[in-house]
This record gives structure tokens, C-alpha cells and sequence, in this order.
């Protein structure tokens, strides 16, 4: 029996590394309320939140519109699974086929579950429609990339701790360098290649944004050699980096769109794929599907997220505001901060280390003076918080900033 001489945010910690898996490595903060860009702990201390939960909560913390439509929806009906229809996915298919301008849509739950969809459809579409011989489809793919984390994703990735001790490995990926147009267009010499998946920013590589032009010259490059340019907007969609898909910043349409995370502004499991119906058609009854895609709660929870997006012009203030977050922090003199970087209010500093203290010393310090951010790669400290951040809320969490890497710095 733990002893009652701990605090409850000791108590709670050494429950979860008791009795759940060691997957993850948080801050040692409890947290146990929300509202709008704020959380509480459970000893009741009030933080800023700059992770937004890796940009699930753009719309902020429980979010009142949000909210009700998932009460509203819960006390009707949940779960039918697509063995039935029901009154909600034909309305909710209906309004982000029309908000995104897509033909079809595939509802999934998470956002892997999202990029696994987007891989079974684009190889599918290699064998029925450009006419690839079986089993011979590859997909280009990016180093530094993070699609989630089942065995296909880890197989595309080059990142150890994602991948290391899970082989063996599926196969039918290719690895090109991020950002680098000469490599894409080596790669897609193969006529066996059928996509391209890519994220527009790379979020999880540390808010590494590519050269501007390398979108659309990629988008150029797959449509000249009829191969599908599918982009994970999990982390970037959904006004996060200033517009309303960060592909948006360059006017590309990608021809199978994933989108997960503030699709549902972080207040239940939802994720979908969007293409036209030359691709989304060669997936037949039977060959793809989730329980829980496309349940009643699921699709009132999205249409109330997006709607939001739009009524409060969340994509225009995450322009507006990222800006000013990146002009401040760039004049934070500190020889720890070696760059700043991002679009709209997706960023991040690397982080100098400095007499062993490092970006994860800094996010402790961060959280002690009042605000919640997240290492990324050891080096590197993403800022993402939810997109209803008011520009002064912007100055009050950057003296945070400022203060927490002065302390480290010269301690």
C-alpha cells in the first residue's frame, strides 16, 4: 500500500509505473482538468498547455460545442458497428467530404489506424487501377518520418526507438531524404512506386518545415509518373500551421488525405481518410473497416470540431499568432536556443545542451514556472497550444519561456 506520506501526484505516478506499461516518459505532472489553453494538476496548479496534446486539442480543452455534442449524442445512441447504418455517418460523411473537398471519406479512430487505411488503399489502387503486377507496389517514404507506431508504420521508419527489436519488417517502402526533390525523383523512376506519403511538416522530427516549393514540385513530380501523393495531416490539418491543411500553404490537393488528432478537438477517438472515387472505390465491402469508425458519437463530435475551426477562424489566428510567437522567441538572447522554427502555431527551439542540461531539463523547469511543453529527439522542444491562444496569452506564456532557459542556463 503506498504510504501517506506521498503527495496524490506521487501516489498517482507510482500507480501507473506499478501497473501500466512503460511505453511512454511524461512529465511528472498529474493533470486532471481543462479548459480552453489552460490545465490543472491534481494539487491545483494552473498551466499553460503548449502541446495541445501533439495538436489534438486545437480547439482548446473541452471545448462547450464539442462537448455537448458528445453528451447530446451519448445519451441516443454510441455504437451500431457498420453491421447497421445510422442517422449520423451519412450527415457527417456529407459535411467533410464537403468541407474538404473530396468524394468519399473512410472513418477510422487513431491516426495509424488512419495511415494503415491510406496504405491499404494506395496499393489496392497499384494493382487495380495503374496496373502494378501483385505484390510488387512500393511506397516512397521519408526519413525522419512518424506515422504512428503498428509494425507496417515502424517497418517505414528510421527512427531506433520506433523501430529496434520489432522486426521482421513488412516490406515495400522505399526511404528518400526529407525536403530533397532530387531523391524523390530518382526513386519514382521505379513504375513499380504507387504513392508518396509525406507529411507536410514533419512534426515528430522536431516542426522540421521543408523549403518552401517542395510540396508542390513533389505533387508535380508523383502526378507525372501517375503515383499517389498522399499526405498525413494528422498533426498539421485542421488550421494548426495557418491554414486549414498545412498542404493548403501551397495550394497542393493531395489525392488521399489523413486527418485524425483535432478532427474531433481532442474529445474522442477520431480519424478519416479522404480521396475521390477512382481510388476510394477500389476498396469492396468486406476488405477494410473499425468497429468504432464512423459511430454515432464519433461523427456528431467531428462535425461540431470542424464547425468550430470555422466560426472562430482558428486557422487565421494560428497565422496570425504564430508569427508573433516566433518573432518573440527569436529575441530571447540565450546561447541555448540555436534555432527557432515553424509555421502558424506548430514550432520549435533546438535546444544547445549547456553544462549537462539539456531541451528535457527545460521542460521541467517550463512546467515548475507555469507552462507545459514536451521534448522531442532530446534536443528539440515543440510549441503547439490550442489555436484559441490570445496574442497576450502568446506574450505571458513567452516570459515562461524566456525565464525557464535563463534559470537552466545559469544555474
Amino acid at each position: 500500500m503506498i504510504g501517506t506520506e506521498l503527495t496524490k501526484t506521487q501516489e498517482l505516478i507510482s500507480m501507473e509505473d506499478k501497473f501500466g506499461a512503460h511505453n511512454y516518459h511524461p512529465l511528472p505532472v498529474v493533470l486532471e482538468k481543462g479548459e480552453g489553453i489552460y490545465l490543472w494538476d491534481v494539487e491545483g496548479e494552473k498551466y499553460f498547455d503548449f502541446l495541445s496534446a501533439y495538436s489534438a486539442v486545437n480547439q482548446g480543452h473541452c471545448h462547450p460545442k464539442i462537448i455537448n455534442a458528445l453528451i447530446e449524442q451519448a445519451k441516443t445512441l454510441t455504437l451500431t458497428s457498420r453491421a447497421f447504418y445510422n442517422d449520423a455517418l451519412g450527415p457527417y460523411e456529407k459535411y467533410i467530404t464537403e468541407y474538404f473537398g473530396y468524394d468519399k471519406v473512410l472513418p477510422m479512430n487513431s491516426g495509424a489506424e488512419a495511415d494503415e487505411t491510406a496504405l491499404k488503399l494506395c496499393r489496392r489502387w497499384a494493382y487495380d487501377k495503374k496496373g502494378i503486377e501483385d505484390n510488387k507496389a512500393k511506397i516512397i517514404v521519408c526519413e525522419g518520418n512518424f506515422h504512428g507506431r503498428t509494425i507496417t508504420i515502424i517497418s517505414m521508419s528510421t527512427d531506433p526507438d520506433s523501430f529496434k527489436g520489432f522486426g521482421p519488417y513488412t516490406p515495400g517502402f522505399e526511404v528518400v531524404p526529407y525536403n530533397d526533390l532530387a531523391a524523390l525523383e530518382k526513386a519514382l523512376e521505379d513504375p513499380n512506386v504507387a504513392g508518396f506519403l509525406v507529411e507536410p511538416i514533419q512534426g515528430e522530427a522536431g516542426v522540421y518545415v521543408p523549403e518552401d516549393g517542395y510540396l508542390k514540385k513533389a505533387y508535380e513530380l508523383c502526378k507525372a509518373k501517375n503515383v499517389l501523393f498522399i499526405a498525413d495531416e494528422v498533426q498539421t490539418g485542421i488550421a494548426r500551421t495557418g491554414k486549414l491543411l498545412a498542404c493548403d500553404h501551397e495550394d497542393v490537393r493531395p489525392d488521399v488525405l489523413i486527418l485524425g488528432k483535432a478532427l474531433s478537438g481532442g474529445v474522442f477517438p477520431v480519424s478519416a481518410v479522404l480521396a475521390d472515387d477512382d481510388i476510394m472505390l477500389v476498396i469492396k465491402p468486406g476488405e477494410h473497416g473499425s468497429t468504432f469508425g464512423g459511430n454515432p458519437v464519433a461523427c456528431k463530435v467531428a462535425m461540431a470540431a470542424l464547425e468550430v475551426v470555422k466560426e472562430e477562424k482558428l486557422a487565421e489566428r494560428a497565422e496570425k499568432l504564430g508569427q508573433i510567437f516566433r518573432d518573440e522567441l527569436r529575441k530571447i538572447d540565450n546561447e541555448m536556443i540555436s534555432l527557432v522554427r515553424g509555421k502558424g502555431l506548430l514550432n520549435a527551439i533546438v535546444i544547445k545542451p549547456k553544462d549537462g542540461k539539456e531541451a528535457w531539463d527545460v521542460c521541467v523547469r517550463m512546467k515548475e514556472n507555469g507552462l507545459l511543453a514536451k521534448p522531442t529527439h532530446q534536443h528539440i522542444i515543440r510549441f503547439a497550444p490550442p489555436l484559441v491562444i490570445t496574442e497576450e496569452q502568446i506574450h505571458e506564456a513567452v516570459a515562461i519561456i524566456k525565464k525557464s532557459i535563463d534559470e537552466i542556463s545559469n544555474a
